[in-house]
């Protein structure tokens, strides 16, 4: 577990996760509303240098942004999804892309292997906007993220 302070630090994760993304990875966001999906992801597509701004994909549902160098990143927002069969009818070409999906929990086991999970809580205190970020890698190449993320952060 990690605490970020700031939407800026947010932004700054993001990038980081980035950093380490290869096409066929596929990152899960998970968080109430607020918690700070959307500004993890326009931090990684910051780092991706993709075309166009991200933003939450939520009434078109996923998005694509190209790179001028690399795998495209899509950004689905599963939101609005019933379940897996959904997710797997956006016909995203998972091998070939980087993928980020908010409100993705519980969706992508039928339509991948593997991926990482970013938990994020919220703190509810008046005072304090800190949030709690949380790692759960599914399969191996969840695990490899997982752990080059774990270096050198402190919780």
């Amino acid at each position: 577990m990690i605490a970020i302070p700031t939407a800026d630090d947010m932004e700054a994760l993001g990038a980081r996760v980035a950093r380490l993304l290869r096409a066929g990875d596929v990152v899960c966001l998970t968080g109430e509303l607020g918690a700070g999906k959307t500004t993890f992801s326009r931090g990684l597509g910051r780092e991706l240098a993709v075309r166009g701004t991200v933003t939450s994909p939520t009434f078109v549902v996923a998005r694509t942004h190209p790179r001028a160098d690399g795998a495209p990143l899509v950004h689905v927002d599963a939101y609005r999804l019933n379940n897996a069969s959904e997710l797997a009818d956006l016909d995203i070409d998972w091998g070939r892309s980087i993928a980020v999906v908010e409100w993705g929990r519980g969706m992508l086991g039928n339509v991948v292997d593997d991926w990482l999970e970013i938990e994020i809580e919220r703190s509810h205190s008046a005072d304090e906007e800190t949030r709690t970020v949380t790692f759960h890698p599914v399969g191996p190449r969840g695990d490899e993220l997982a752990r080059e993320l774990g270096r050198g952060v402190s919780a």
